[in-house]
C-alpha cells in the first residue's frame, strides 16, 4: 500500500488497490445511499484484511456529505437523520440501556475541537431520568463529558474516560473525535462510524491508548470526522495530479514534517458538522424523536 497517511478505512482501501498490490483478500466494500447521502461501508473480516490496510477487523461507515456543503433543501435534517440511521445499525442497543458520550479533542485547536463541541450538543438525560421520571421516564440515560487533553488537565483522557465508564456502568461509549484524510475533498466533507473504538489524538498526530471494547470493558463506537489532511500527503497527490505519482511521500516529510492542513473556514465547517454529529447521536440514542423535537430540548 502506497505511504499516504489517513485515518478513513475506505481511503486506506483505496490505496491499497492504487498500489497494485493484487487482490485485496479480507476487506469487504459495498455502497448504498441513505437520506440522499452516499455511504460506503467497508468490512474488515480478518487479520489478514486488517494488516492489509492498517485498520482493526470491524466495520466502517462513511458518509459523505456533499448536500451538507452545499446547503441542499433539509440537508441538516437529512445529514443528522443519515447519522443516526448508521449509528443505530452499529449500536444494536437494547430499549432504555444506558450510553456514555465522550467528545475528545483540543477546545483550543479549532481542528481538533470536533469532539468536545459535538458532545455539547448531545441530549443529557441521565440525571432526569432518576429525578423527574414522570417527564423523562421514557428517554435513555445518556451522559456527556468532553474529556480534554493532556497538556490541559493533566489526566490522560483514557485515564479519565475509563474511570466515568467504571463509575456509570454505562451499556456503550460513543467516542467523538478529529480524524485526518489523505484528499482534501474528504476533509469536512465526511464522517466516518466505526465499531471498533478510537485512538485519541490521533487524527491530528498524537496518538495516545485507543479507547475501545477490552480497554473499557463496554462496546465503544467510532464517529470521527476527517478536519486535517497531512502536508507531506497532500503535496505527493497534488503532484500525482500533475503527472507525477511514482514520487514517494516520504521523500516529502523534511522540514515540513508534522504539517497538517485544515479548511480557512475550518470553524464554521467544525460548528457544522459538531452540530450534525450531536444531532445525529441524539436522534440514534432516544428513538421516537425529531430534529425539531432535539432543537427544542436543547435550546
Amino acid at each position: 500500500m502506497e505511504k499516504r497517511r489517513t485515518d478513513l478505512a475506505v481511503e486506506a482501501a483505496q490505496l491499497w488497490r492504487e498500489g497494485g498490490a493484487g487482490e485485496l483478500r479480507g476487506v469487504e466494500q459495498t455502497e448504498s445511499t441513505r437520506e440522499g447521502y452516499p455511504v460506503t461501508t467497508v468490512r474488515i473480516v480478518d487479520e489478514e484484511g486488517a494488516k492489509a490496510i492498517g485498520k482493526p477487523v470491524g466495520t466502517y461507515v462513511t458518509i459523505t456529505l456533499d448536500g451538507l456543503a452545499r446547503r441542499e433543501e433539509d440537508a441538516f435534517g437529512r445529514a443528522a437523520r443519515a447519522v443516526a440511521a448508521e449509528l443505530n445499525a452499529l449500536l444494536k442497543l437494547p430499549e432504555g440501556a444506558p450510553a456514555l458520550v465522550v467528545g475528545l479533542g483540543n477546545r483550543a485547536i479549532t481542528p481538533d475541537n470536533i469532539g468536545p463541541a459535538a458532545a455539547d450538543h448531545t441530549m443529557v438525560t441521565r440525571h432526569l431520568v432518576k429525578q423527574v421520571p414522570e417527564h423523562f421516564g421514557s428517554f435513555r440515560p445518556v451522559a456527556a463529558l468532553a474529556a480534554g487533553v493532556l497538556g490541559t488537565t493533566g489526566v490522560e483522557s483514557g485515564e479519565l474516560v475509563r474511570a466515568v465508564t467504571e463509575k456509570i456502568r454505562p451499556s456503550c461509549v460513543i467516542a467523538v473525535d478529529a480524524l485526518a484524510s489523505r484528499s482534501l475533498s474528504r476533509v469536512c466533507n465526511t464522517i466516518q462510524l466505526a465499531d471498533t473504538g478510537i485512538t485519541p489524538g490521533s487524527g491530528v498526530g498524537n496518538a495516545r491508548a485507543a479507547l475501545d471494547r477490552r480497554s473499557l470493558g463496554v462496546p465503544v463506537i467510532a464517529v470521527g470526522v476527517p478536519t486535517v489532511v497531512d502536508g507531506a500527503t497532500l503535496a505527493a497527490d497534488l503532484l500525482a495530479e500533475a503527472g507525477q505519482a511514482d514520487l514517494d511521500p516520504q521523500a516529502l516529510q523534511g522540514a515540513g514534517e508534522g504539517v497538517l492542513v485544515t479548511p480557512r473556514d475550518i470553524d464554521a465547517k467544525v460548528t457544522d458538522l459538531a452540530k450534525v454529529v450531536g444531532f445525529g447521536i441524539n436522534l440514534a440514542l432516544q428513538t421516537g424523536l425529531t430534529v425539531e423535537d432535539v432543537e427544542l430540548f436543547l435550546s
